[in-house]
């Protein structure tokens, strides 16, 4: 009988490393906006790291493609191709001045262990794929995990309008402007057969504190926190003098926007204090600066806002309270709250065999399997409300992520990788 390691190529760590670490420098002088790096949605950047992923990939022997939805797929091919695929991956997009691995180390990583097998002469049964992403970030256009959606048909014609929030130009324009069928995929039509793959494994940096704190290298994510998000809530009042109107007949957008928080603080505490997950943040807020001045009441304040938790009855159940929020203080304050369209992305939980795959190959390798969930979104998460097996590696980072400091250890990357490697090769056996 055939030992299943023995048909697995050992992993050359020193060689693996190298390819990884020429890659991430590569991508960060390719995209460095002189503070971090930046890498628009279906834009400049995005496809300029597309376009290098896409080189390394050929280079090093596997077959790539682009999809109707502008996003890579890399292709080691397996003897038996009509099995369902492995496939893994991450997004190559990033916010403004962001950090270079977010969502980068992910696609590195799944190039770096298809090209690994390649080389070490390794032929699967089951095809493995890697998909580099477009439109993961929602900094752009609103709207979070755009590729991804698209694969499965989940881009409505709304979000497909939504425009660009610097240049104002609709998503499916530049969609379009990178070779994306949007024809196709405004019609709701699926990009790819979610019972043509077997399982999706995402690599990550942990965009939170967690295993820094806790010194570990690696950590093996069981659910990821959905989000209810409005990006523009525009509280209208009256504007007046200063010194002039009194308290009672005022119409202060400040003072109405400013109770509204606290009193959503008020209701995240309870609901904390009852054990239910939540994260409540309001990241853009600000008054006219055409108009705002230290002697003017001010008429109009625009914020943004976003819930995020675990379970989506808590989500909808704090964003019930949101909306009352909104009409009680409006008629106490005489102001009115008026909201742009609602968006959100539903939570997802990964799949328990796939987790204990991973754990078991970290115990495997000699490295902690410590499980944690993910505050921050996904594309796993697509995959897995899709009804496809799915399932994440956090690898440690220090600084946090979405700026340009994050701090990934090439060591803990590489650990991640492995463990990456182990349970699909296996899996493609």
């Amino acid at each position: 009988m055939m030992v299943m390691d023995a048909v697995i190529p050992a992993m050359d760590v020193r060689r693996d490393k190298a390819f990884c670490e020429q890659l991430f420098a590569a991508l960060r002088a390719a995209t460095s906006d002189g503070v971090g790096i930046t890498r628009e949605s279906y834009g400049a950047g995005e496809s300029l790291a597309l376009d290098m992923i896409d080189n390394a990939a050929q280079e090093s022997g596997l077959t790539s493609e682009r999809d109707a939805g502008g996003n890579l797929v890399v292709t080691l091919q397996g003897t038996q191709p009509d099995l369902p695929f492995l496939a893994c991956g991450s997004h190559l997009d990033s916010v403004p001045q962001g950090g270079n691995y977010d969502g980068g180390a992910g696609v590195v990583a799944g190039l770096t262990v298809l090209a690994g097998l390649k080389r070490g002469g390794f032929v699967p049964r089951r095809t493995l794929k890697l998909f580099g992403l477009r439109g993961e970030e929602s900094a752009w256009f609103g709207k979070a995990y755009m590729g991804s959606s698209a694969l499965f048909g989940r881009l409505t014609p709304d979000d497909l309008a939504s425009p660009h929030a610097v240049t104002g130009r609709p998503l499916k324009e530049c969609m379009r402007d990178v070779g994306a069928d949007v024809e196709r995929i405004a019609r709701g039509k699926p990009l790819l057969d979610s019972k043509t793959v077997a399982a999706w494994v995402e690599l990550h940096i942990e965009q939170g504190p967690v295993l820094v704190a806790r010194e570990l290298p690696i950590g093996i994510v069981t659910g990821i926190r959905g989000n209810i998000r409005h990006r523009t809530v525009e509280c209208i009042g009256e504007a007046g003098h200063s010194g002039a109107v009194p308290r009672w007949l005022r119409r202060d957008a400040v003072f109405a926007t400013a109770e509204l928080i606290t009193h959503l603080d008020r209701h995240w505490r309870t609901l904390l204090e009852r054990g239910r997950d939540l994260v409540i943040t309001s990241g853009i807020m600000g008054t006219d600066s055409s108009e705002h001045a230290i002697a003017r009441i001010p008429g109009n304040v625009k914020f943004s806002f976003e819930a995020r938790s675990q379970n989506q009855e808590t989500l909808e159940a704090f964003y019930d309270l949101f909306v009352s929020e909104c009409a009680s203080i409006g008629d106490e304050r005489g102001v009115e709250f008026k909201l742009d369209r609602r968006l959100q992305s539903a939570p997802a939980t990964m799949d328990p065999t796939w987790i204990d795959k991973l754990r078991a190959a970290a115990r495997d390798l000699g490295l902690p399997d410590e499980p944690i969930p993910s505050g921050a979104g996904h594309d796993a998460a697509v995959f897995a409300n899709a009804g496809i097996p799915s399932a994440m590696i956090f690898i440690r980072n220090e600084n946090g992520s979405h700026n340009p400091h994050e701090d990934m250890k090439i060591e803990d990357f590489m650990s991640g990788v492995a463990v990456m490697r182990k349970v699909l090769a296996e899996a493609a056996l």
